[in-house]
């Protein structure tokens, strides 16, 4: 497993929750003994035009700073994928997040969606045709859905059990049903779930269930490729163990 990070995601870039100092310090205080990590470089303009239009780009760079940030962290999801399609489970320790972003408008702390990019850059490639999002944020992810929506090649899943035991095994039953394979498992990781964080359902010990079910998914209709990018979680004591237990359970 490799961690793709860079120290501008430390920069707080605005005031919301997802850009809140020592979030990402939290994180990467807790994995970076334990797993290998490697630095990306930005998105270009051109990778960012595969999800977003004209307008929305210019609306993103009226906001310089933040506008920097969020194309490294487009950079840092295609980098966890080219990760991934070599072979190796890889997670972007990035923000902002991206999967409230669409093709024209974003908000819930995005600007550019990562996943989304990412997905669309490998198409273009041709180095995939089906892929599958699942995205295990509390909040469904609604620019995913809608930049994916008329494209029959990639399958987006937001599970969204009431308790700790239906959401899991929502998820299970999704994974568990028959599937055509898929070239690449992408997931949206977010942690606002957690028992401390703001939905108060799932225990730390779940995300290495999630975790492991993904890899299992992935080994069998993925061709093992997998890769996931942050997304939501803002309990800052909680969200590195948490973060741990999903790559452990990835691996």
């Amino acid at each position: 497993m490799k961690v793709v990070y860079h120290n501008r995601y430390r920069e707080v870039y605005s005031s919301d929750p997802a850009s809140a100092p020592g979030r990402i310090e939290s994180i990467y205080d807790e994995l970076h003994k334990r797993f290998e990590f490697v630095e990306p470089g930005p998105a270009s303009e051109e990778d960012i035009l595969l999800a977003h239009n004209p307008s929305h780009i210019e609306h993103v760079k009226a906001h310089p700073l933040t506008h920097e940030i969020a194309l490294l962290a487009v950079g840092g999801a295609i980098k966890a994928a080219e990760i991934a399609m070599q072979g190796e489970p890889a997670f972007g320790l990035i923000r902002p997040p991206g999967h409230h972003a669409s093709h024209g408008s974003s908000w819930g702390f995005c600007y550019f969606n990562n996943v989304a990019v990412a997905v669309e850059k490998l198409h273009k490639e041709g180095r995939i045709k089906r892929a599958l999002i699942v995205d295990i944020d509390l909040h469904y992810g609604d620019g995913t859905a809608n930049i994916f929506s008329s494209s029959p090649n990639v399958t987006y899943f937001h599970p969204n059990g009431w308790n700790r035991q239906a959401y899991l095994k929502e998820l299970e039953k999704f994974l568990s049903a028959k599937h055509e394979p898929f070239d690449i498992l992408a997931l949206s990781a977010g942690f606002d779930r957690h028992e401390q964080d703001w939905s108060g359902m799932l225990q730390t010990e779940d995300y290495h269930t999630i975790g492991k079910m993904l890899k299992e998914f992935a080994e069998k209709k993925c061709e093992g490729r997998r890769f996931a990018v942050l997304e939501g979680g803002y309990n800052h004591s909680v969200l590195g163990k948490n973060v741990r237990s999903l790559l452990e359970g990835m691996m």
